[in-house]
C-alpha cells in the first residue's frame, strides 16, 4: 500500500523507518511491506536453495540473496526495492549495504496485497532499470510468469507442475514439482 505524502519519499525516509518496518520506493512512492505468509516464505526458501545449490555447484561470480536485501536499483534516491530473490552476477554491484544497480535476475512471490505492485509497478521498474530476467511466482494461481528483457518478446507462463528454464543460465531449470506446498 502506497503512503500519501505531499512530497516525494526518498531512501532517507526508508532508512529512518523503525527497525521492524520495511518498505520499498518506486518513483518516490513508498510501499509498506507486510509480513509474508508461511507459503510465501516456503516458496522463497525453495527457490533460494535451488538457485544457491546451482551457483555453488557451478562456481562463478553470481550470488543469490533472499529478502530482506536492499537493492538500490536505479542508483538514485527515489527507487529502492527488496525483491524476494535477487541474483547478482557482477560483484562490483555489491556493497555492505546491498546491491547498487540492477540485479541480473529478480523473483517476486506474489502476496495478496502486492499483485498489482508485482505485475505492473515492479515489472516496469525492473525492465527500465536493466534487470535481465524477472519471474513473478503467484501461489494463488500456481503460475510463474517469466520476463526475459534481453531478447524475448513473448512472456511464457508456467504452472507449479512445470520445469522452468532460467534464461540467464544455459543449463538451469527450476523443477516446481519439487515444491511441496
Amino acid at each position: 500500500m502506497a503512503l500519501a505524502k505531499g512530497n516525494i519519499y526518498t531512501i532517507q525516509d526508508i532508512l529512518e523507518l523503525p527497525e521492524n518496518e520495511r518498505a520499498e520506493l518506486i518513483a518516490g512512492n513508498m510501499f509498506m511491506q507486510a509480513a509474508p505468509s508461511r507459503i510465501h516464505q516456503k516458496i522463497v526458501s525453495f527457490l533460494h536453495l535451488e538457485i544457491g545449490n546451482y551457483i555453488r555447484k557451478k562456481g562463478g561470480d553470481c550470488e543469490v540473496y533472499p529478502a530482506p536485501f536492499a537493492v538500490f536499483i536505479k542508483q538514485d534516491d527515489k527507487n529502492y526495492v527488496e525483491p524476494d530473490i535477487s541474483v547478482i552476477c557482477n560483484p562490483e554491484k555489491l556493497g555492505e549495504d546491498g546491491c547498487h544497480g540492477a540485479p541480473d535476475w529478480i523473483i517476486e512471490v506474489v502476496s495478496p496485497g502486492t499483485s498489482s505492485h508485482d505485475y505492473v509497478a515492479k515489472l516496469n521498474l525492473y525492465a527500465e532499470a536493466g534487470v535481465r530476467e524477472y519471474w513473478i511466482v503467484d501461489p494463488r494461481t500456481n503460475m510463474i510468469t517469466v520476463y526475459f528483457f534481453e531478447s524475448e518478446l513473448s512472456v511464457p507462463r508456467y504452472t507449479f507442475d512445470d520445469k522452468v528454464k532460467v534464461r540467464i543460465y544455459e543449463d538451469l531449470e527450476v523443477d516446481f514439482t519439487k515444491l511441496k506446498l
